[in-house]
């Protein structure tokens, strides 16, 4: 089975795809943002036994200040517009004229740095702002790459009438049901597919709705009544393209961008995630994509041969001789194993190999393989708007 990448399992990103990293767009300095108090002024420790509609008022009015002050605080250091005086990633000069170079910030970093620019924002706009698109892919908490987190992304119950400003992307399209997330409306699992195959990179979109698949176990009625909503949309075409591709089970970024490969060069689809048995039934290993009747078992290895499975301590010769091994029971029950990296992906090979593969006649296998169990789903609690 694929491990996740070496970043963090729910991720974003905009790096080239050979690291398998899931870091987000770089957004204003390298810093992640840090939010102020929204608390009320300090005040006067010895408070008056009784007060006015005025003093009420006063008081309220400072909360409501120092909110909108801390707000702007955090909106200073967010998105690709940077704030007055903060430093770029690539860093500034100190004192002494050196440049000092910045922390350039982690996917988590951005992550974060996004929920907070969501709590940010949400209460300065406009009611019935919900959630949307990558934004609630982030409060969901699943796996994004190669998808900007720049902007905080709301959809409107209302036929067009969207608008970008520095901080936020407003859609506009109907939307009559949410969930609650950290108290705030995010628009349903399904809903979020839909919207990012319809605005995402075909790649990215599916990465997304992977992930979001996976963990809510959407079912193909799900998607396919959310699809019909969104006709006349633009990227229609596409968004059905997307939900048509989309396999719950992958485990990771590359094994979701492996499959668009796949679809990309018109080779048969594999299936995701097989148990090897042997006649007996005993397990053998877990491959990522297997075409059980061609006797072909695929793995996605990451950014290098075998790397996946090295964990941080462990002696790399002896991993790679494990794995060797695992290959050669999979090959004595009458499997071809194909392998490729992020490089192979990007260059073409592993299409090439696993064409070739496909191609040749093989006596049926001994072995046999079985679905994996798929990883247990959380429903999402949906209500009305």
């Amino acid at each position: 089975m694929t491990a996740m990448p070496t970043t963090a399992t729910d991720s974003t990103g905009v790096d080239a795809a050979p690291t398998d990293s899931t870091d987000s767009p770089a957004t204003g300095s390298g810093d992640a943002p840090t939010t102020g108090s929204a608390d009320s002024p300090a005040t006067s420790s010895a408070e008056p036994t009784t007060t006015s509609g005025r003093q009420v008022r006063a008081a309220d009015g400072g909360r409501q200040c120092g909110a909108r002050e801390s707000r702007r605080a955090l909106l200073a250091g967010c998105g690709t517009h940077r704030g007055k005086g903060l430093p770029s990633v690539a860093g500034s000069r100190g004192r002494s004229g050196q440049r000092v170079h910045e922390p350039v910030p982690t996917a988590l970093d951005r992550r974060e740095q996004h929920r907070q620019l969501i709590g940010a924002l949400l209460p300065e706009m406009a009611a019935g702002s919900v959630v949307s698109h990558q934004s609630a892919a982030v409060l969901y908490g699943t796996t994004l790459w190669r998808t900007p987190l720049d902007r905080v992304c709301v959809t409107r119950n209302r036929k067009g009438g969207g608008r970008t400003r520095p901080f936020a992307k407003v859609h506009g399209s109907p939307v009559d049901r949410a969930v609650e997330v950290d108290g705030l409306p995010v628009t349903t699992p399904a809903r979020t597919v839909v919207d990012l195959a319809l605005t995402l990179p075909f790649e990215a979109a599916v990465v997304a709705g992977d992930a979001l698949a996976g963990r809510f176990g959407l079912t193909t009625a799900e998607l396919g009544e959310e699809i019909a909503k969104a006709k006349g949309r633009y990227g229609i075409g596409q968004a059905k393209e997307v939900i048509a591709l989309l396999d719950g089970r992958s485990q990771s970024i590359g094994e979701s961008v492996s499959r668009t490969m796949i679809e990309r060069h018109a080779l048969p689809l594999p299936s995701s995630q097989g148990n090897v048995l042997t006649p007996d039934g005993r397990f053998v290993a877990r491959v990522d994509f297997y075409y059980e009747s061609a006797g072909v078992l695929c793995e996605f290895d990451g950014p290098t041969e075998y790397g996946r499975l090295l964990r941080p301590g462990q002696d790399f010769a002896a991993t790679i001789h494990r794995e060797r091994i695992r290959e050669t029971y999979l090959r004595a029950l009458g499997f071809e194993v194909v392998r490729w990296t992020w490089d192979d992906l990007i260059r073409d090979r592993a299409a090439r190999r696993l064409r070739s593969a496909l191609s040749r006649s093989r006596p049926r296998p001994d072995g046999r393989i079985e679905p994996a169990p798929a990883l247990p789903a959380r429903p999402a609690s949906i209500r009305a708007l």
